[in-house]
């Protein structure tokens, strides 16, 4: 018999784990390390640009490798999407469809800056940044989900702070200092919570499979 840690979480080992269970985790906490390093490179040029928030405005608004940035955190919070366990078949197929949404959110993005991305997330207000809430979602929804598993808090917190920060710069609420200091707290608290989660045992994220519900 299993003993859940809570009704989603189980730290016991309810069934052996089959490879397909390894490597749909593994792929699942490499998502999330990919995000968190996505979000540390953004953080870490806030950081250096804090006091200076003109120069780095202007820098992410023409650097291709940010644009390459930006791409792969779709791709990294597409992976944990996609291989992310839960008990509930209905609310994994929802956030899939958020997903989608976010895809084509992207895509809107890129049509507005003429095949930059960035460049509508800096215009004045930068009403762009809200076609970024579906894809901060998804990758909120993967901290919410930990933190009611694991009792990785910071994991709600991200859950409603990252569609939050995007709303209010979207609309002009920040000033350019502060936006950058949320953005530095948000990549900090995302890298801590990465290094909470990927080290756990692997049949954490699998649970007693029993449970699951079509």
């Amino acid at each position: 018999m299993c003993y859940t840690f809570n009704t989603m979480g189980e730290t016991n080992i309810c069934q052996p784990l089959t490879q397909t269970d390894k490597i749909t985790v593994v792929l699942y906490r490499v998502g999330i390390v990919l995000s968190s390093a996505v979000a540390a490179t953004f953080g870490f040029l806030a950081f250096q640009h804090l006091y200076n928030p003109e120069q780095i405005f202007l820098f992410l608004q023409s650097s291709f490798v940010l644009t390459v940035l930006l791409f792969m955190l779709y791709f990294s919070v597409g992976l944990s999407v996609f291989f992310i366990h839960l008990y509930m078949g209905k609310l994994y197929r929802f956030l899939k469809r958020i997903y989608y949404l976010a895809t084509v959110c992207l895509f809107v993005l890129v049509i507005l800056g003429a095949g930059n991305p960035l460049l509508p997330l800096f215009s004045k207000p930068a009403y762009g940044a809200l076609l970024l809430v579906p894809i901060a979602f998804c990758l909120g929804f993967v901290t919410a989900k930990e933190a009611f598993c694991f009792r990785l808090y910071e994991g709600y917190l991200l859950f409603a702070f990252m569609p939050l920060y995007l709303v209010f710069y979207g609309i002009g609420a920040f000033t350019k200092k502060s936006a950058l200091l949320s953005l530095m707290v948000i990549s900090v608290m995302l890298v801590f919570f990465t290094f909470r989660k990927v080290f756990m045992p692997l049949h954490y994220d699998i649970g007693d499979k029993s449970a699951y519900i079509p």
